[in-house]
């Protein structure tokens, strides 16, 4: 007994170490690969165990040694597409789980930042109407001119706030799928022309001229939803085109749908903002100082409302840098013949 205990006793510390050694190259080869991995730790011990039997037969291949082969190669025949499939589909399982964690972390970071941007938001005007009000309770103000005024900036912080609550609970309403849209052909043109004709003393006063050019244009969706749509695009546009410039919007349509187009002269959108722009609270920037009715600068939600409702209405929005600015594309669905001959 102990005879063979010394003739086997170095096969078998050799067999182990090269196991080991072999088994820990290879995972750290395919590490990225946790099907193969899976068969490696399968059948690098299997291999190993039929390399002892062989070395410690004193390499003669008897019978018994070729059944063992033949139970060695059957185990490995079974188990190996087994272990693939296995690590497969743990590893996808993994991937999911990591791509929900990943989501809901940036989930709860936009729900951050969009809190600490509406808190510091609201507390602005809310800090200017308290002043106002209190100069006026205090009667530090008295000058009827004054007077008047002061109660004007107080309407105009009062709108504000206002806007920044309205933003705030259509953002809510889209988040939480309460929309109940009710689809139907609508004139697209006559949306545009009537956002245009609000903004244009506002554009004219910039520097900045609104070239609207658009054919008699219809596409299925909700008039007030893509009423919103519009104005958001078109206040945005206005808003960050440089005076001289223009904001020219375009549009067609045909079988596949209608499409509108808002170019500004912006200066262009830098490539590493480009995609989130769409975000809620994106800005592009870290100013907060105000503007004037309508191009006030809101809650950074205008954007992110408008991708939320264009996906209520089956329809897309993209954005891209053009020559000197960058252009939004809203799509809808066409009419159907049915409905226009109706």
């Amino acid at each position: 007994m102990s005879e063979e205990l010394l003739h086997i006793g170095p096969w078998a510390l050799l067999t182990c170490g090269v196991t080991i050694f072999a088994l820990w190259a290879l995972l750290k080869v395919f590490q990225r690969h946790l099907g193969v991995c899976l068969a490696l730790v399968e059948v690098v011990p299997l291999l190993a165990a039929l390399g002892f039997v062989v070395a410690i037969s004193g390499f003669m291949f008897t019978e018994q040694l070729g059944w063992t082969l033949v139970t060695c190669l059957l185990i490995g025949v079974i188990l190996v597409p087994g272990s693939v499939l296995l690590g497969q589909q743990f590893a996808r399982r993994t991937l999911a789980i990591e791509l929900r964690r990943a989501e809901e972390r940036a989930r709860e970071q936009s729900q951050r930042e969009l809190i600490a941007w509406i808190s510091h938001d609201l507390r602005t005007p809310l800090a200017g109407i308290r002043a106002m009000a209190e100069a006026l309770e205090d009667q530090v103000v008295e000058d009827p001119a004054e007077v008047s005024d002061y109660g004007a900036r107080i309407g105009r912080e009062s709108n504000r706030l206002g806007a920044m609550v309205d933003d705030l609970f259509e953002l809510s309403r889209i988040s939480s799928g309460a929309l109940d849209l009710r689809l139907e052909p609508i004139a697209l043109d006559e949306l545009v022309e009537e956002s245009a004709t609000s903004l244009r003393p506002v554009a004219d006063s910039r520097g900045i001229q609104l070239d609207v050019d658009l054919p008699n244009l219809v596409g299925v969706g909700s008039g007030r939803e893509m009423e919103r749509v519009v104005q958001n695009l078109m206040v945005n546009a206005v808003r960050h085109t440089q005076p001289g410039q223009s904001v020219r919007v375009r549009g067609g349509g045909g079988s596949s749908g209608a499409w509108l187009t808002i170019t500004d002269g912006c200066g262009g959108i830098p490539a590493d903002e480009l995609l989130r722009v769409f975000d809620v609270g994106f800005r592009g920037t870290t100013a907060r100082s105000p503007e004037a009715a309508p191009l006030s600068p809101g809650a950074g939600l205008g954007l992110a409302i408008v991708k939320g409702l264009m996906a209520a209405q089956d329809g897309k929005v993209a954005v891209s840098n053009v020559h000197k600015g960058c252009c939004f594309t809203v799509s809808l669905p066409a009419v159907e013949p049915a409905a226009q001959a109706g």
